[in-house]
């Protein structure tokens, strides 16, 4: 075999290599994607009332990320509070953060408007489940 044969027969099995590469790590980076998810088959809004804490966590002009109950509440005006799924609707992953208002979904990117529940960037493309929230003795309930 000549030397510009070998190498074309080696670029080709590398390529190969690369491709049963890239198909043997669709199920490790499957396994990775359900970590993120954090109880995505569970109901996306509480089938029974939820305690979340102190009304004053959630400030005034800005929302609060409530990941363990999957719930996201905001706060536009003193005392009045609108809580929503943190689940999103697209992979059903727990939302990860909120920055400059927005909910962040960390699994494909979508971003959610916490104070509507509305997808501002897809891939989701239904708004987030409003969620009724009331003040108790000081204390956020939701559901």
């Amino acid at each position: 075999m000549s030397a510009p044969q070998s190498a074309a027969r080696r670029t080709v099995l590398k390529g190969a290599a690369a491709l049963a590469g890239a198909a043997g790590a669709g199920p490790v980076l499957a396994a990775c994607s359900t970590e993120t998810r954090s109880g995505a088959d569970s109901p996306a809004v509480p089938t029974a009332p939820v305690e979340l804490g102190a009304a004053s966590e959630v400030p005034v002009g800005g929302a609060k990320l409530f990941r363990e109950s999957k719930l996201v509440v905001s706060c536009q005006e003193a005392g009045r509070y609108k809580a929503f799924s943190a689940q999103c609707t697209h992979a059903g992953c727990v939302l990860d953060k909120i920055v400059e208002g927005e909910g962040n979904c960390p699994c494909h990117g979508s971003r959610f408007d916490v104070t509507t529940g509305k997808v501002l960037r897809g891939p989701a493309s239904d708004p987030l489940p409003e969620v009724p929230v009331k003040v108790e003795g000081g204390k956020l309930v939701a559901g």
